[in-house]
């Protein structure tokens, strides 16, 4: 509501934003699960609804700006060997983009990095059995670029005073028609030409001076008819590309809401890869989303945010309790990483219907200790379970770890990865599941299988 009015003229109608509520009898997950199931099922759409999430590789972070063909063809090879489905080109391939203050909103091929074009690299990705994807970000323009050149009035401003830059760039006007259009248009003419499979579509800094050159009588309602220009937008492109997996970010979660969902049934979660940092942020955003709406992924160490060192399997551990995705050079992986990889893309691979879709719980949440977290998924027939344990920080001489599961069966038994002897879901449920203590050092995992014997 902050610097909103809106002029109603006699018999004109206005639709307020939805309010969802709910009630639950068993806590913040039985909340949670109602809300994954309402978003899931009546919210999301289209044919990626309930569809497994292919496992990906970003080279944002494996490269940056500093990419060619044959980086991005090296990267797709190793992705091949290593089980990944996708590869996504992110921020660099239009306009004269090589740092972050130019050529926002010149959504055509820089020639310089690409000179046998960009649907060269998408065929010969695709010929490699591999799915492709691209990074656009549509709702921004540099103010280095033809398009600001040509229309300085496009941006989101207020008329004789100071325009603020932030990230080097604006917020393109999306209440004007003809903004609208322009962006619709050469997106389409990239997306018509180029066999996409996926789209990341990113929005990277906050709306400031909110005003329209074109709004001459209320400047209070730019901000609302910028989100209904938006929607409208996403309507004409989701529809016009029904087979085209959409994934939204802003920063990162910033814009992580239910109206965007209803276009991209999936966000990047997080401009913060690190792992332990996604406990809390992971922990935080499955109150309210499901699991298949969270982008996630394993990057490289030390992590490039706040320069952690973290093993291979908690990075795993923690992406793999989402849309699991890797964004680092494959190339420079040692063997017994790429070994590591492997597994972990396989075992996803296998269970990932029960980690997307399946009932999740949270167990001990990172935000109440410093030394430990702990979250699970549940088949729906509670026949299957997969329990994680992270490990933050350690305690000296600690005793064995004891966590109390959820959501299983309590009249079923199950076998338990790693245990000798079958055990009742009352038992597990009641006493709790006795980790031995081998997870003796920071930032260790474990992740158990739990499959119901009878």
């Amino acid at each position: 509501p902050e610097h909103f009015s809106w002029n109603l003229n006699p018999g004109e109608e206005f639709q307020t934003p939805e309010v969802v509520l709910v009630y639950s009898e068993t806590g913040l997950n039985g909340m949670s699960q109602s809300l994954h199931k309402l978003y899931r099922e009546r919210l999301t759409r289209g044919v990626h609804q309930l569809e497994e999430r292919p496992v990906l590789v970003n080279n944002w972070e494996a490269t940056y700006f500093d990419f060619n063909e044959e980086k991005i063809l090296n990267l797709a090879d190793e992705a091949k060997e290593l089980g990944i489905e996708l590869v996504v080109l992110d921020d660099g391939w239009f306009g004269k983009r090589n740092d972050d203050f130019t050529s926002l909103g010149d959504w055509f091929l820089n020639e310089e990095k690409l000179p046998k074009g960009l649907g060269q690299l998408a065929d010969e990705v695709k010929a490699k059995g591999l799915k492709f994807g691209i990074w656009f970000e549509p709702e921004m323009i540099s103010e280095d670029s033809e398009l600001y050149r040509a229309h300085p009035d496009w941006c989101v401003h207020v008329q004789g005073r100071t325009k603020s830059l932030g990230r080097s760039q604006y917020v393109l006007d999306y209440s004007r028609k003809e903004v609208r259009e322009n962006i619709v248009e050469q997106l389409t003419k990239v997306m018509d030409e180029l066999p996409l499979d996926y789209v990341k579509w990113d929005y990277n800094r906050n709306m400031t001076e909110i005003g329209s050159a074109a709004l001459n009588v209320n400047q209070k309602e730019t901000a609302h008819r910028f989100m209904l220009g938006l929607y409208e937008v996403l309507e004409t492109l989701t529809t016009r590309y029904p087979k085209i997996l959409f994934e939204s970010c802003s920063g990162g979660g910033g814009r992580y809401d239910p109206g965007m969902l209803y276009y991209m049934p999936q966000t990047w979660t997080s401009d913060n890869t690190d792992a332990i940092s996604r406990l809390k942020i992971q922990y935080g955003t499955s109150l309210l989303f499901p699991i298949s709406s969270m982008g996630a992924h394993v990057s490289d160490i030390p992590n490039h945010q706040v320069n952690r060192n973290t093993s291979m399997k908690l990075r795993g551990d923690v992406a793999m309790s989402g849309n699991l995705g890797y964004e680092l050079d494959l190339t420079t992986l040692s063997d017994s990483e790429k070994a590591e990889v492997k597994e972990q893309i396989q075992f996803y691979k296998e269970h990932r219907r029960l980690i997307q879709y399946g009932d999740f719980y949270r167990l001990l949440s990172p935000f109440d200790s410093n030394e430990e977290t702990s979250w699970m998924f549940v088949s729906e027939d509670k026949q299957e379970a997969l329990f994680f344990y992270y490990q933050i920080l350690s305690e000296a001489h600690a005793p064995s770890k004891r966590v109390k599961l959820v959501g299983l069966d309590p009249n079923k038994v199950y076998q338990v990865e790693g245990f000798d002897q079958p055990i009742g879901g009352d038992e597990l449920m009641n006493s709790g599941l006795y980790l031995n203590p081998e997870l003796v050092g920071d930032f260790e995992s474990r992740r158990l299988l739990l499959k119901a014997v009878r």
